[in-house]
């Protein structure tokens, strides 16, 4: 749903679907339906971390092992560029600078809709996620051709968009 402070003219829908694989890997596929020529979707470029993703079109996960006050964010660009934080508990935390984090994006574009697919191995985070039980907050940021940004997320907290807050956090697995 899109965030009720957000405008967005150009955007119909976000959504996500999820697979958790059973060699551990989490499988995420965003898809973002409306008139993509009025978007800003950044070119493609080598896969590489980059910071402050989230200022421009970008998917995001957060994940949480279900019961516990830390978790870690994604950030999926559609110009295959990425980065990846961990937090002890409420924003308290920072990047996690690892290769083998890559979450291995590919984007499709079809007439009004853009899909990223996105991977991320759960072993990285820690031994227990591959079998935990989690809880996910699925979100993403759309820009469109004047720079405005929407916030789009499963559940939004009141207030301003934050992503981070933990009744965010809805999906389980």
């Amino acid at each position: 749903m899109r965030h009720p402070e957000s405008r967005s003219g150009t955007v119909r829908n976000v959504g996500a679907r999820v697979f958790r694989e059973p060699r551990g890997t989490l499988a995420i596929t965003y898809s973002i339906e409306g008139d993509l020529a009025r978007l800003r979707v950044p070119p493609p470029r080598p896969p590489r971390i980059a910071d402050e993703l989230w200022q421009h079109t970008c998917c995001e996960c957060f994940i949480a092992v279900k019961g516990l006050p830390g978790y870690h964010e994604f950030n999926f660009a559609p110009s295959g560029e990425w980065c990846a934080y961990a937090f002890a508990k409420y924003r308290e935390g920072g990047p996690l600078a690892d290769e083998a984090l890559n979450p291995r994006i590919a984007v499709r574009s079809r007439a009004e809709t853009l899909e990223l697919d996105a991977s991320i191995p759960l072993d990285r985070l820690s031994a227990m996620h591959p079998h935990a039980s989690l809880a996910l907050a699925l979100s993403a940021v759309v820009e469109d051709e004047h720079g405005g940004l929407s916030y789009w997320a499963l559940k939004h907290p009141p207030g301003k968009p934050d992503f981070h807050h933990p009744d965010s956090f809805v999906l389980e697995l």
